[in-house]
């Protein structure tokens, strides 16, 4: 299943951003700690060339702290880019972005500059709850549920840093079919984009191989079963999740585990690797290769089978 959600407003941001970035000195992107690359956005990948980038781990209670290390040393072997990893719990450690602003650009700070900085990331990321931390005041309206914020807003922080804000943005083709299950998964996308079963069988065959046992201590389930299909029915069958008959409602029994590993219930866990990464990206250019052959043959007339 090909998971899509971009409401209108998103469109519109898509497009201010594109028209504003020239004018920033500074990107700030907020990804979440569970799944760094899939809540990247490949949009401004494409577009910031080599314009310096703070890149904000969110969300860290709930991921593997190994791995928000791992992805951290991942993430700064590109060129200008810093990373931070916070919670919305740590006011004193978000604080430390506007230091971070300063250091990446010395020459404007020793001149008393502006630094025009822009913040950006998906939606449900905690982009809200880091903008309010760093103004010392509410001004970004903050909830649990996807695309909050409609509209962008400039905003003045200490140290001479202008901040403008922006939507939560997601983007009209997700590529990378792991990457919309992952942002799926997290709670990026609001749940009437997709079926609950078809999601918690994917995040079962990864969560099988990789917590096992956070999984068997959480359901008292030992030993796992193999299959995802077979997991998630002993799962809905240990919680009560039952119609007449003793038979498991696959639906109610996915909402379940969903909320359970949202919420961190289940422990602290990280949804992708760079190695996993790296191995999709390959996996992603073989099917544009083939694409783009299939295009040229039936330009040519041919058969694209060739």
């Amino acid at each position: 299943m090909q998971i899509q959600w971009y409401p209108g407003h998103m469109h519109k941001a898509s497009k201010e951003i594109k028209y504003a970035l020239p004018d920033i000195d500074l990107l700030i992107e907020i990804l979440d700690a569970r799944i760094p690359y899939s809540s990247q956005n490949p949009m401004l990948a494409s577009l910031r060339g080599d314009k310096p980038t703070i890149r904000v781990l969110s969300k860290t209670d709930l991921a593997d702290p190994e791995m928000t290390k791992t992805w951290q040393a991942y993430l700064e072997r590109e060129q200008a880019v810093k990373t931070l990893a916070v919670t919305t719990q740590q006011p004193e450690k978000i604080k430390q972005i506007i230091d971070l602003c300063a250091k990446m650009l010395p020459e404007k700070t020793a001149a008393n500059k502006v630094i025009r900085t822009m913040i950006m990331g998906i939606p449900n990321v905690g982009k809200s709850t880091i903008i309010n931390v760093l103004a010392g005041r509410t001004i970004a309206k903050t909830g649990n549920e996807p695309a909050v914020t409609k509209q962008q807003q400039r905003i003045n922080l200490a140290n001479n840093i202008v901040l403008s804000d922006t939507p939560g943005v997601l983007w009209p083709n997700v590529e990378n079919r792991h990457s919309g299950y992952r942002l799926a998964v997290s709670g990026a996308i609001k749940d009437t984009a997709f079926q609950h079963d078809d999601i918690a069988l994917y995040a079962l065959e990864y969560l099988r191989t990789a917590y096992p046992e956070q999984l068997s201590q959480r359901y008292r389930l030992a030993p796992l079963p193999e299959e995802p299909l077979a997991l998630l029915q002993a799962i809905g069958a240990k919680r009560g999740c039952l119609r007449s008959g003793g038979i498991v409602e696959l639906d109610k029994a996915a909402k379940l585990l969903m909320n359970e590993l949202r919420a961190g219930t289940l422990g602290q866990i990280t949804l992708e690797t760079p190695e996993m990464i790296e191995a999709e990206m390959l996996e992603l250019a073989a099917i544009r290769e083939q694409k783009a052959a299939k295009q040229a043959a039936r330009r040519r007339g041919g058969n694209p089978q060739n």
